[in-house]
């Protein structure tokens, strides 16, 4: 059994809601974010690879087929290879049978998988960047966070009528404007990364990343689902969506990762009776992600 890494740091919990006003410092930098990211222009991500946009161009354009895609993703000979290997991986590859070159690799992924992969390669690439070495272990401990609720999305989807690959990029993606307030502030922000942003981006990020979802031009579903993400008070709809797969998620991610003391903050969590998901079916979920973990890291070399 894979174990996880023994979650002991205060840094590895997500941080609660201040109890007093907000610093004004630090509201003003997330304020900030938000009103340049309203702007129409470029997005301003420092240390980020070029070859992400460059994919995600191709991914959604409607006239691209796989040898398009194939000849942006083999422009960057490790981020080829990366895409091979997950699709030849046992997760996205359970018959065994090895891909034989790049574009079988995208058309056995898929558009989702690929931009998936994709992400997890600039991700791993900006670790090693000196400029954010001030907020390299916060930026581990949510992009671990991030794949963990990309696993739980996956698995819940299948209650659910939506494309699985859709909903892990969704968790995938859930903590990305948490990600841009991080790497804005080491990359000489007004304020520096500190547990008074961290506590405050705790409840802003959802906002923030769906604006930088935007600005990638994702569609506007997976963008209201990510800044809808800690509405834990969201009305039960009829039919479960995607925001509720994704708010169970979140939780249940940081249940795992962070408490490691049962399922008390699922309580009261309306996402849970929208989904049908029981104490039971919690834990079955948790015993699930943290059995399959370590071979889904790999996979996508994470």
């Amino acid at each position: 059994m894979d174990t996880l890494p023994n979650p002991s740091s205060s840094a590895r919990r997500e941080p609660a809601a201040a109890a007093s006003p907000p610093d004004p410092a630090a509201a003003e930098f997330l304020s900030g974010l938000l009103r340049e990211l309203a702007v129409p222009g470029p997005l301003n991500l420092p240390c980020f690879p070029d070859i992400v946009p460059r994919v995600r161009r191709a991914l959604s354009d409607p006239d691209a087929g796989p040898d398009d895609v194939a000849r942006i993703v083999g422009t960057e000979p490790r981020l080829s290879a990366r895409v091979q290997q997950t699709a030849n991986s046992a997760v996205f590859n359970p018959g065994g049978r090895p891909s034989s070159n790049l574009r079988h690799a995208i058309t056995r992924l898929g558009h989702q998988l690929v931009q998936s992969v994709t992400m997890v390669f600039a991700v791993q690439q900006m670790k090693s960047e000196s400029l954010l070495r001030p907020v390299q272990r916060p930026l581990a401990d949510l992009w671990e966070k991030s794949i963990a609720v990309a696993s739980i999305c996956q698995l819940l989807a299948q209650r659910l009528k939506v494309p699985a690959d859709r909903a892990f990029l969704t968790g995938l993606l859930h903590g990305i404007g948490h990600f841009y307030v991080m790497v804005r502030a080491a990359a000489g922000g007004a304020v520096g990364y500190d547990e008074t942003l961290a506590a405050l981006a705790a409840s802003r990020h959802p906002a923030i990343g769906a604006a930088v979802l935007e600005k990638w031009a994702f569609d506007g579903g997976m963008c209201e689902t990510v800044a809808g993400q800690n509405r834990h008070d969201r009305s039960p709809h009829v039919k479960a969506d995607l925001t509720d797969v994704l708010i169970a998620s979140t939780v249940l991610a940081a249940a795992l990762l962070e408490d490691r003391s049962g399922l008390a903050r699922c309580a009261g969590v309306n996402a849970f009776d929208a989904l049908g998901l029981g104490p039971d079916d919690q834990a079955a979920v948790l015993k699930h992600t943290e059995l399959s973990l370590g071979t889904l890291r790999a996979a996508l070399g994470a």
